[in-house]
């Protein structure tokens, strides 16, 4: 069951404080004298106790009963009938409040009864004119120009309505279309995450398998190797010695296969250090490498998660590794702040640049990309030849925690 439509969840809250108005405007004039007996309004407190209770009526609309949605639209039609028939120089205002009356429907009814609710609005608006036709005798001129008048009134009202449908059958349709397709990138989003998942523990389970098999079989070999040197020792110490170094090889390889594998186990490159740390450990490796200590201006009000630090550190260690080798610059700036509403990194060098329409699909570039839209960011790179590279990265607020 939908929830109903309150002024807090309203989808487009501008139409009503447009209804507020037009109510206000309808309230003042049957409050206001009339200067003409023609304009007077019958029962003005009628009509304002009929327009007080039309836009409150506003401030909750029903989306889920079909039986409330149609008494609620009854109650509404039969209070405009009153405002129209009684209402004075508000009568005047009255087709405005039949097209709040289709706006209203638009929102809580499908198509079939939107139009339901327009054509009823129209028919009420003949209803409602008819009655108040003038009844004193007049001039064949004047009922022609009179009839053409109420003629051209007609068709506006009636094209007022068919334009007022039309236009919040597309804004509503637009807007179910961006509420699916966010939750659709919401859901292609969760689904990447639980691949990327499996294929840590994929990579794990791999990873453990070499241990098993590559190290597993050295230490065992070693082992042999010790063994038998102990064993020969007392009556053969030069036949030892060969077992010994062959001992001392695979040890040796052991080492290796211990320092890859816990290498591609680890958890993320962080690894118990701050992303203030890790980004200066960075710094110091580029300007050992290149001979330029980039300008660090670090400013974070909070923590991050893991998998934001993550994949900063990643995104700004791709940017310094294509700086190093591609751009030839003598500068470098890298800022990261986090602002009231989102996180910034801004990654720029003064180097030779590149041409964006030929290297947007390159891996580095590509994993950026990748890792910022994981995160729920947006990565903008500006660069041009002879002008440098800028790399901006902002990720909302909603997803640093």
């Amino acid at each position: 069951m939908s929830a109903p439509i309150k002024i807090n969840n309203h989808p487009f809250r501008f139409l009503l404080y447009l209804e507020w108005i037009l109510l206000a405007i309808a309230v003042l004039t049957s409050v206001l004298p009339s200067p003409s007996p023609r304009f007077h309004s019958q029962m003005p407190e009628l009509t304002i106790c009929s327009l007080t209770i039309f836009g409150l009526m506003g401030l909750r609309l029903p989306t889920s009963n079909n039986l409330v949605k149609n008494i609620y639209t009854a109650s509404e039609i039969l209070l405009l009938l009153l405002t129209g028939i009684h209402g004075g120089r508000t009568a005047r205002l009255f087709p405005f409040l039949y097209i709040i009356l289709v706006t209203r429907s638009c929102l809580i009814f499908q198509l079939p009864g939107r139009l339901t609710v327009t054509c009823l609005s129209f028919i009420l608006f003949l209803i409602t004119l008819t009655s108040r036709l003038p009844n004193f005798p007049q001039t064949p001129q004047a009922q022609e120009r009179f009839r053409f008048f109420t003629l051209s009134l007609v068709l506006l009202f009636g094209l007022s309505l068919v334009f007022v449908l039309l236009l919040m059958n597309t804004v509503l349709s637009e807007r179910q279309s961006r509420e699916k397709l966010a939750i659709a990138n919401e859901k292609l989003r969760q689904y990447a995450l639980k691949i990327e998942n499996q294929a840590t523990l994929e990579e794990r389970n791999r990873i453990a398998r070499e241990i098993h098999d590559s190290l597993g079989h050295s230490l065992t070999a070693l082992n042999l190797q010790l063994e038998t040197a102990v064993k020969l020792f007392p009556s053969n110490p030069t036949k030892a010695q060969m077992f010994l170094a062959r001992a001392k090889e695979l040890g040796s390889k052991a080492l290796q296969d211990v320092r890859h594998s816990v290498s591609a186990m680890r958890s993320h490159p962080l690894q118990d250090k701050s992303l203030e740390q890790a980004i200066g450990i960075l710094a110091e490796d580029f300007q050992r490498s290149n001979g330029i200590l980039p300008i660090c201006k670090i400013n974070l009000d909070y923590p991050l998660s893991t998998d934001i630090s993550t994949a900063i550190y990643r995104i700004i260690q791709e940017s310094l590794t294509n700086i190093s080798k591609y751009a030839r610059a003598s500068e470098v700036q890298l800022v990261l702040t986090t602002t009231d509403t989102s996180l910034q990194l801004i990654i720029q060098d003064n180097g030779r640049g590149f041409d964006l329409r030929q290297n947007t699909t390159g891996f580095g570039l590509q994993s950026m990309r990748d890792r910022t839209l994981g995160i729920g960011g947006e990565l903008q790179i500006n660069s041009a030849y002879g002008c440098g590279c800028q790399i901006f990265v902002e990720i909302p607020l909603t997803r640093l925690r």
